[in-house]
């Protein structure tokens, strides 16, 4: 494998999941599983887990709350958390939206920042405009890098040097074969998030899974890397190219960091409506086990060799505890995308990546 034809020692794979060393069934359940899927299993886990406890216990559930009041201290707790817990995670949400409250000239800025930026990628795609829509408009990026990709691989083909990279090791392949597995690596690459990104809606993950995909930050430094060894081996026009294909991967950094900023705010703003929904039913649990539930005889019986007083504990207890489950689902996938995402530019931060490994001096 070349040391720009695809990932070797010491170099990141293009996809998020093939980069880092978590294994993918646990990046699934982070990234790609449904929230809702998330935030329930661990309150079922809770729950299971009180009734087993309740069943090893040698004195019975009843037993104890004719001896003291467990069940209504554990609910005062829990009533006491939700309300705290609730308010301030929504506190922080609005002080983490509070950006948009911003001044007139504040707002001007960004607006003008934004054109600017927009207009630079309609420049690049030879376009009159750039898509209005997120999806669509990391599309046109991700192709319009696909694009100048081709157009390097064609320079070579103009100067006659094509050559096959075969199984040759880096440090031995000519300058023409490098330059040409790079392009056809970021080629293939771009184009696979483009088809990714073909018909997805903004506010659902999939937009940003497919934008993490495009290891655009790895192939700028390759990109100027190529271009100052090689410079006396290639010719102007694949320089050209090399340095215009490397323009519009920068263009894809601040367009998917922007498009990531505007989908954490999407999820934080569903977070608040969701913690709110949550903490209704948790407020009515745990309000009831502190009224009516410190009389063991309130409820009696048993389904299947399991007391109904020690199930109705097990499910408060996980009911309450659905606002900071919902929590937990949300922040698992906002901080292992932020983790992810941390440096904007040809930084690689990965620890898999050690700098030994790379050969940045030839």
């Amino acid at each position: 494998m070349s040391n720009t034809g695809g990932p070797s020692a010491g170099e990141p794979d293009d996809t998020m999941r093939e980069r880092g060393t978590t294994s993918r069934a646990k990046l699934r359940a982070l990234l790609d599983a449904d929230r809702r899927v998330v935030a329930a299993a661990p309150l079922v886990v809770v729950f299971c887990s009180v009734v087993v406890l309740g069943q090893l216990d040698p004195t019975p559930l009843r037993v104890a709350v004719e001896s003291s009041d467990p069940i209504e201290t554990l609910a005062q707790g829990l009533l006491t958390a939700i309300i705290t817990g609730v308010t301030l995670v929504v506190t922080i949400n609005q002080l983490v939206l509070s950006r948009e409250l911003g001044p007139l000239g504040d707002q001007r800025d960004r607006m003008e920042g934004s054109m600017r930026f927009r207009e630079d990628v309609a420049d690049l795609l030879d376009a009159p405009v750039a898509p209005p829509e997120p999806s669509a408009f990391l599309r046109a990026l991700a192709e319009g890098i696909a694009s100048r990709a081709r157009a390097v691989e064609d320079t070579l083909d103009a100067d006659g040097d094509a050559s096959e990279s075969g199984d040759a090791d880096t440090n031995d392949a000519d300058p023409t074969t490098r330059v040409r597995e790079f392009a056809e690596e970021v080629e293939s690459n771009a184009e696979a998030v483009a088809e990714r990104l073909e018909g997805r809606q903004f506010g659902t993950f999939e937009v940003l899974s497919a934008a993490l995909d495009l290891n655009y930050s790895w192939k700028i430094y390759q990109a100027a890397r190529l271009r100052r060894v090689h410079d006396a081996d290639l010719s102007s026009e694949t320089k050209t190219a090399l340095s215009e294909l490397r323009d519009a991967l920068e263009l894809f950094g601040p367009a998917r960091e922007h498009v990531k900023t505007l989908y954490f705010r999407w999820e934080l703003v569903d977070l608040s409506r969701m913690m709110f929904y949550a903490a209704v039913p948790a407020l009515v649990a745990s309000i009831g086990a502190i009224l009516f539930l410190d009389d063991p005889t309130t409820i009696t019986g048993a389904t299947l060799g399991v007391s109904n007083l020690l199930l109705t504990v097990a499910f408060v207890v996980a009911v309450s505890l659905a606002p900071f489950a919902v929590l937990a689902a949300a922040v698992l996938r906002i901080s292992t995308v932020a983790k992810r995402t941390l440096s904007i530019g040809p930084f690689v931060l990965r620890s898999e990546t050690r700098e030994d490994d790379l050969d940045w001096e030839s």
